[in-house]
């Protein structure tokens, strides 16, 4: 008998994301704006960022270290992903802060 989940994707993402985690010995601020540069470099929807706006947080990356994340990788990836990743950033911390205002009132 299989059991069906209700969230299929999400949870193997959320299985591989741990996996990945675990494995690290890097620590956790620079894990994390390692991953912001690879979403960057992806051209990564403003979801994908969300996924991660919360442990960045709680491991101490600012908002100027995302900058300096995109200012590092930006002669990499190029003009056009780096300022679709700056919009797609704000949108998902405007989305994260909305979230969160709900959860407070």
């Amino acid at each position: 008998m299989s059991t069906e989940s209700e969230n299929p994707v999400l949870e193997t993402i959320g299985a591989i994301t741990n996996a990945s985690l675990g494995r690290s010995d890097l620590p956790a601020d620079a894990l994390l704006m390692i991953r912001i540069a690879a979403l960057a470099a992806v051209d990564a929807r403003p979801i994908s960022y969300l996924a991660h706006v919360g442990p960045s947080i709680e491991s101490g990356v600012t908002a100027k270290d995302v900058q300096n994340v995109l200012v590092a990788v930006a002669p990499i990836i190029g003009t056009a992903r780096t300022m679709s990743a700056a919009i797609n950033i704000s949108e998902a911390l405007g989305f994260a802060i909305a979230v969160m205002e709900d959860e407070a009132e």
